[in-house]
């Protein structure tokens, strides 16, 4: 049998080792901060953006305006999937080629599409999909608005929990986290809900959002979606309230929303309602 050490021998052996590497500098930003307070050493993905990251500011500013409206972030959407040229009316099936051209236009004139021969267009960066620029516009957005501290793109770092956090948010010692999609609802799958859960147990913000780019309902299979994973988790059976239009409180932490009439005023409301759950009761 193996001699057991005495603790003098451990306190001696352990007295030998050189001292631990200096301590990672903290985490730039309140958002990061949080996490890094709960454990999670997160790290940035690779923005995954149409346009340069450091997009300068008077050209980001307008950027931002255009994607304030619906019908641009469903054009642009189109034309990062068409990878490669097209025709202004071959990026979305809302709108006819003549209201089309004018959005194509407004790409170029913000350097970020050329025209090419016969009447087409091509992004001049190229972009897997469009929820990098989704992120990147209700971050913004958020930080313009409300004056949240926000990251976007990391990798949570928590164990056994893949995927990305789109959005994290801090503000009055509260942490936030947003997820984002831009397919319709009929896209949207059951095992993506469950991710977002998951990733909501893991992080543990005092406010969870589940927000669709779409102007369809989420109440036919989203809300559906939402509410089995969160009573499926083993907690208490939510009851949905509305707060207005598609934009709902499934618990008085975990919200959903989705772009009627305007998206980020819908994450904005929702925000507003997850601070006054959290508000001490009035007297």
């Amino acid at each position: 049998m193996r001699r057991r050490r005495t603790a003098r021998e451990l306190e001696a052996e352990a007295a030998t080792r050189p001292a631990p590497p200096d301590a990672a500098l903290p985490p730039a930003g309140e958002a990061v901060a949080m996490l890094a307070r709960r454990g999670l050493r997160t790290r940035p993905t690779r923005p995954d953006l149409p346009f340069p990251a450091d997009l300068p500011e008077e050209r980001a500013a307008r950027l931002a305006a255009h994607l304030g409206h619906y019908a641009f972030r469903l054009f642009l959407r189109g034309a990062i999937l068409r990878r490669g040229s097209f025709r202004p009316g071959e990026a979305t099936r809302y709108l006819s080629a003549a209201k089309a051209r004018p959005l194509a236009e407004a790409l170029v004139d913000l350097g970020i599409a050329e025209r090419r021969a016969g009447g087409r267009y091509r992004l001049l960066w190229p972009a897997r999909s469009f929820g990098g620029t989704l992120e990147w516009w209700v971050a913004r957005e958020l930080r313009r608005r409300l004056a949240l501290d926000v990251a976007v793109g990391l990798r949570s770092g928590a164990p056994g929990v893949g995927g990305d956090l789109d959005v994290v948010a801090a503000a009055e010692g509260r942490l936030f986290y947003l997820e984002l999609k831009s397919s319709p609802p009929k896209h949207i799958q059951r095992a993506e809900v469950a991710a977002f859960l998951r990733r909501v147990r893991a992080i543990r913000p005092d406010v969870a959002i589940f927000a669709v780019d779409t102007a369809l309902r989420l109440s036919d299979k989203v809300l559906p979606l939402l509410l089995s994973g969160i009573s499926g988790a083993g907690a208490a059976h939510a009851r949905p309230r509305r707060i207005v239009r598609e934009t709902w409180a499934l618990t008085p932490h975990v919200f959903a929303a989705n772009a009627k009439q305007d998206l980020v005023e819908n994450l904005c409301r929702a925000v507003a309602e997850g601070l006054r759950a959290l508000a001490p009761p009035p007297p």
